[in-house]
């Protein structure tokens, strides 16, 4: 019925190593989204702001969980 809408990422989630400048997790996640990697770094500055989770923390994080390309 809604074939090939249901998909969200256009590749699997993997760490970047084009567009890296610590780890490749905003690049990574950029890619596989199809966005500017610069979007996501701003983006993820301004989240990373919040009181809720701290932003190194989750980058840490993400950086032991996502695979390397």
């Amino acid at each position: 019925m809604l074939e090939g809408r249901g998909s969200v990422a256009a590749r699997p989630l993997r760490r970047s190593r084009r567009h890296r400048i610590l780890a490749g997790i905003c690049g990574g996640i950029a890619e596989s989204y199809g966005w500017s990697p610069t979007v996501v770094r701003i983006l993820w500055i301004v989240f990373g702001l919040l009181p809720v989770i701290p932003g190194t923390v989750l980058y840490v994080l993400l950086w032991i969980l996502i695979p390397s390309e």
